[in-house]
């Protein structure tokens, strides 16, 4: 589907744009029209990680006028392997600050708006409000929903993209002109579900691919050149180096772009998605121990069995002395409850708490009343007990 440019044109280019865009000029499909467009063009990158870097980066590389940045986190040493716009010399800055020093860098020519805070409901109209286009750069299902409803409260298309281990997703979501997120997805998985980059890991490549695919969608939103990605999935199988392509149609049903939306204002995100489903958070309520009473359990020689329920490539990074690797699917399959001790009081830990606190609840349903699990995790325990052992 062609549409119409997003933005007009600004009124004309410096001898210095000319010379820094000339590759861009030269071509029929964008030249001086697309590229004062571009100039004129307000984009609003929501995170400076995976996606967000490299969206940053060639979006200011193509003369986009202003980019506004939303990211309130710190540069970590594990977010070197994938999130190119930071560097050694960054670990422990504001990421906001370090994106917007590479992107100066980059192109000085380019306006860079700072907003160092979490996107939420409170802030996310008069933030999105001041741009053209959203770039969604996001991986957590509550800010995926509240970005989508945001948009289509405010009628601003954004481009949208999702990667975990080695697949990625992309599309373009504008409710004026066809479907918007909750089209394609009415409702989040179940809580637990779907692991996050953190638990499942992340090529890091995948998001220099996935992240040019947004960026070229967003150039061709803005200027209207080509056909971009509205009322279609682009899913790409790195593993398999493939792209395909899957038509995604308007939901007329939909609860905040169809014929009677019962979604008309912003609502509790964390609530809709759950992090933690209820079964959890209710067998967790108290049944959530600290590394440090861990240690000081194992110390008494208390009789316990420490089970680990992430997956073997975590195991291999960084484990408790003692513990069982049994990853949290053959719980879920039901065949690890028959093999847990009657004997032994039951200690359950993932990365950081969520996996286990789901298993917690199915070990309790299954008889073993007094279990508990880590809330912290195994990160908690390096930070708390072993720091010399590594975290990821």
């Amino acid at each position: 589907m062609k549409l119409p440019p997003l933005v007009e044109p600004a009124e004309s280019l410096t001898i210095d744009e000319v010379r820094r865009y000339s590759r861009h000029l030269i071509i029929p499909d964008v030249a001086m029209d697309g590229q004062k467009r571009l100039k004129n063009a307000k984009v609003l990158c929501i995170g400076a990680g995976g996606l967000g870097s490299p969206a940053l980066m060639y979006l200011a590389a193509a003369g986009v006028g202003t980019l506004g940045i939303v990211e309130f986190d710190t540069v970590d040493e594990s977010n070197l392997q994938r999130q190119i716009i930071h560097g050694q010399s960054d670990i422990g800055r504001s990421k906001a600050e370090s994106a917007r020093d590479s992107v100066k860098e980059i192109n000085p020519l380019v306006q860079v708006n700072v907003h160092e805070e979490r996107l939420e409901a409170d802030n996310v109209m008069e933030l999105f409000a001041q741009y053209d286009l959203i770039v969604d750069g996001t991986d957590n299902f509550a800010t995926r929903y509240l970005v989508n409803d945001a948009c289509v409260l405010l009628n601003k298309p954004y481009v949208w993209g999702s990667i975990y281990r080695f697949d990625g997703q992309a599309s373009v979501f504008w409710s004026e002109y066809g479907p918007c997120y909750r089209c394609l997805y009415p409702e989040p998985p179940p809580p637990g579900m779907v692991p996050s980059c953190a638990e499942g890991g992340v090529l890091g490549v995948l998001c220099a691919s996935i992240g040019s695919i947004q960026v070229t969608e967003a150039i061709k939103v803005l200027t209207g050149t080509g056909e971009p990605l509205v009322g279609r999935l682009m899913i790409y199988d790195a593993l398999e180096m493939n792209y395909r392509s899957v038509k995604v149609r308007k939901d007329p049903e939909c609860a905040v772009c169809g014929k009677n939306p019962t979604v008309t204002e912003l609502i509790d995100y964390e609530a809709f998605c759950g992090a933690v489903s209820e079964e959890a958070q209710e067998a967790a309520k108290d049944s959530t121990i600290t590394p440090r009473t861990l240690k000081q359990w194992i110390d008494e020689g208390q009789n316990l069995e420490i089970i680990d329920v992430r997956e073997p490539a975590e195991w291999e990074i960084v484990h408790i002395d003692g513990a069982k690797l049994i990853p949290k699917n053959e719980f879920l399959m039901g065949g690890a409850l028959t093999g847990l001790p009657q004997d032994k009081k039951i200690v359950l830990h993932c990365k950081s708490g969520v996996r286990s606190a789901e298993v917690l609840a199915l070990v309790k349903a299954a008889g073993f009343t007094d279990a508990v699990h880590v809330g912290s995790g195994i990160v908690g325990w390096v930070n708390q007990v072993e720091p010399q052992k590594p975290i990821y």
